[in-house]
């Protein structure tokens, strides 16, 4: 029917009686089906614009937010042999508590008098370096009297250089008063002797004269000779005083070797001394080490030696031990292309392993079985695989986390973000595709296990 007319004859035309007509008809299925379509259509469409709180899912595990409560293993700080064992895996330790008990494996160690042996061999060298100081102080006070001693023969040597000057002054003018005599004398025999060739005098008085004259130059030659023997002292004196100088420096050089030599001595001795008193803190230490001590108190997990008369290395791991106090924490790791949404102090729903949950991601206040968390840290690098770590405590707001809750259980986690309407988080979604990059890091390490 084309309809052409304002006359219409469906009232008097029974058309589902007519095979043609019925065959032409639009078929309800194709009608029902239109309809549905447009109302999933329009249902999406609405749906498109319904609020959806923004989040980000992750996988990670139970751990400590503070390293010194997390799971740590206890090394044995030196090397040695496995005596006794004094606790039990899953046994709970106090701080201090011994763990097992080591004998020495050192040759350098075996004696078990070292540490009283060490202390006479301080002893005899404390005694030592005691006699070395009374030495060096004896040679100082023997300086000090040597140079006091210089001192006074320098006074005494000076007094006799004077003296000798005095005498050779007074010699001198007794030499040059004999030398004026004699002359007198002879000149006074002189004459004289023309007076006695002449005749004008007698024998007697001429030899009287002549027996002066000679005993003038007696005199005269006895005060050369004391003149000369005076000279002759002051050069001594002289001698005397370099001599006594150099006598002296000689001996107070002497001692002041002597004295050097035994300083020398004293330092080496208290050098010997100090390395001795660190030999024996050394030892003491050492000895304390033969007892291995839980380093806080917690539980012992997992006894990496066993048995009795293992040897251990320095530092190797004995016992790994988890801290009695734990601030639980969840560490979960998220894409590259979500990290920069993440703030610290946003909301965060978490599902432990072992506990059932019914998760709505989208509206948590639907979620059941699910605990409340707080971001706590972002890390500011990647850990693996362009993925970055996040930590999550418990929310003070929210029910408390299960005891039961072991750590190094798995958990997941749905950061809650901010309110968008559905299409935003769709459209961010299908433009928010992680680079390849990350995945090409791991290919050189692949490479290398298939190349061994």
């Amino acid at each position: 029917m084309l309809n052409l007319s304002s006359i219409s004859i469906k009232k008097r035309v029974k058309e589902d009686e007519l095979y043609t007509l019925k065959t032409l008809k639009t078929p309800d299925a194709g009608k029902v089906l239109a309809r549905w379509l447009l109302g999933f259509m329009f249902m999406f469409i609405v749906c498109l614009f319904l609020p959806w709180q923004q989040n980000i899912r992750g996988e990670g595990k139970v751990t400590a937010l503070t390293p010194e409560n997390r799971p740590q293993t206890v090394e044995s700080a030196i090397a040695g042999r496995i005596n006794e064992w004094k606790v039990m895996e899953g046994e709970f330790v106090e701080r201090g508590d011994t763990i097992l008990l080591l004998s020495e494996i050192k040759d350098k160690y075996f004696d078990p008098k070292l540490l009283e042996r060490l202390g006479e061999q301080l002893l005899a060298k404390e005694n030592a370096l005691k006699s070395k100081k009374n030495k060096a102080e004896a040679l100082g006070d023997q300086i000090a009297a040597l140079e006091q001693a210089l001192k006074v023969k320098l006074n005494q040597t000076k007094n006799k250089l004077l003296q000798t000057k005095l005498k050779l002054t007074s010699d001198s003018v007794d030499f040059q008063a004999e030398k004026v005599r004699f002359s007198n004398f002879q000149n006074q025999y002189e004459r004289n002797k023309v007076l006695y060739e002449a005749g004008n005098i007698a024998l007697t008085k001429f030899q009287d004269i002549e027996s002066k004259l000679q005993e003038s130059r007696m005199k005269q030659v006895s005060a050369e000779n004391k003149f000369l023997q005076s000279k002759a002292e002051v050069m001594n004196a002289r001698i005397d005083i370099t001599g006594v100088t150099a006598e002296y420096r000689d001996k107070i050089n002497k001692a002041v070797s002597d004295r050097n030599a035994t300083l020398s001595e004293v330092y080496e001795s208290e050098a010997e001394i100090s390395k001795l008193k660190n030999e024996i803190a050394n030892m003491q230490i050492r000895s304390q080490q033969y007892y291995l001590q839980a380093p806080q108190s917690g539980y012992i997990v997992k006894a990496l030696k066993a048995g009795i008369g293992e040897t251990i290395k320095e530092g190797e791991p004995v016992v790994s031990i988890i801290p009695e106090s734990l601030d639980k924490a969840v560490e979960l790791y998220v894409k590259a292309m979500d990290v920069p949404l993440i703030t610290q102090g946003r909301k965060v729903r978490i599902e432990f392993d072992g506990w059932p949950a019914l998760q709505f991601s989208g509206w948590p206040s639907v979620s059941v079985g699910s605990f409340g968390g707080i971001v706590k840290v972002i890390d500011r690098m990647d850990a693996k695989n362009g993925k970055f770590r996040i930590l999550i405590t418990p929310d003070p707001n929210d029910e408390e986390w299960p005891e039961q809750v072991r750590l190094g259980s798995g958990a997941k986690g749905w950061i809650m973000l901010d309110d968008v309407p559905i299409w935003y988080e769709i459209w961010r979604q299908l433009n928010g595709f992680p680079p390849s990059l990350y995945e090409s890091q791991t290919q050189p390490s692949d490479e290398k296990k298939n190349d061994k």
